[in-house]
């Protein structure tokens, strides 16, 4: 959730802060607390119901699983399947939060949301039957076995893309501008080490490293509310013009551009793409709802290699997509 800037002088000077848009129907005639600090956007369906299945995912891919041509067109490809037709699939749990917070999550058995401690174990039920993510933290669930010992690759990102504030007031063009003294940028914090490392590496192939030093000392690392998850505290700090320039993968930088259009611009950077990274899935050990586990990763590895170019990801060919990442 989102702390806003409350004294009047420091909203003035700050700007508006980010209400998150919905990727998922709510519920209706029930309160909903969906303003700018009661926000919960990184868990998608219901707790407390019975659970079809549950994907804990790291959420920089939200845009693409969330796009409505993944959840939906996969129930209605499950239903006419005679081994699926009577999987309970109406209530799917997704979870997109950093990487580092999903292994958290379960290794530490729940996630915390201000006073609220949410139970993650298979007693509760919220449990993930499939997880996805990169290599690092897939391997270190394996190590505590909880998940099985092969991933499937299923998407590569593009690299670093640029956000500035709409209209670009400073004039940004690209990654040579980030020298200029007083530039303040916002990415990826310690707590995000392999997107953040990503980013660092790019920074240093393409503009240098006395150069990327140079914008290290002016980046923006704390402001009020920030959390620690990329795709929430890049747009946020721009929004609140804590910060000039958002380093962030290209998928994200395209979707907050089309999608939040009164506080960003994009800014495609040459070459970008061979300082990528990709994606994997596996299946935890036993899940509790194996069937619906199966089922979606029969689906989802057949529909993602031409999903997920729409959404700003690279196209894969058949040698790269579903190629297995050994986990031990």
């Amino acid at each position: 959730m989102l702390a806003s800037v409350t004294e009047p002088a420091a909203a003035a000077e700050c700007g508006t802060g980010v209400v998150w848009k919905r990727l998922a129907p709510g519920p209706t005639k029930l309160p909903a607390l969906d303003g700018h600090t009661d926000t919960v956007p990184d868990i998608v369906g219901r707790l407390g119901a019975p659970i079809g299945l549950a994907i804990f995912t790291e959420g920089n891919h939200f845009p693409a699983l969330l796009s409505g041509e993944i959840i939906e067109p996969f129930r209605d490809w499950a239903r006419p399947q005679k081994q699926y037709a009577r999987l309970a699939l109406d209530n799917i749990v997704i979870v997109t939060l950093p990487q580092p917070m999903i292994v958290g999550m379960l290794l530490g058995g729940g996630i915390a949301l201000g006073n609220l401690t949410i139970q993650v174990s298979r007693a509760s039920g919220f449990y993930p039957d499939i997880v996805m993510g990169g290599a690092a933290p897939l391997t270190e669930l394996r190590k505590a076995s909880i998940v099985e010992p092969e991933a499937r690759v299923f998407a590569r990102n593009r690299g670093l893309s640029l956000l500035v504030a709409a209209g670009n007031p400073l004039g940004i063009g690209g990654l040579d501008d980030l020298r200029r003294p007083g530039i303040r940028v916002i990415m990826a914090s310690e707590s995000e080490p392999g997107a953040r490392r990503q980013y660092l590496s790019a920074l240093s192939a393409l503009i240098g490293q006395n150069a990327t030093s140079s914008v290290l000392a002016r980046e923006t690392t704390k402001f009020p509310g920030r959390l620690g998850i990329q795709h929430r505290d890049v747009l946020q700090a721009l929004a609140t013009r804590q910060a000039d320039v958002g380093i962030i993968l290209h998928h994200l930088a395209r979707y907050f551009a089309a999608n939040y259009p009164e506080f960003c611009t994009m800014i495609t950077v040459p070459r970008a793409e061979e300082f990528s990274s990709k994606i994997g899935m596996v299946a935890t050990i036993n899940p509790l709802r194996a069937q619906a586990a199966r089922s979606f990763s029969e689906f989802f590895l057949r529909a993602a290699r031409e999903v997920y170019p729409r959404y700003g990801f690279a196209a894969m060919n058949e040698a790269e997509f579903g190629a297995t990442i050994t986990l031990e």
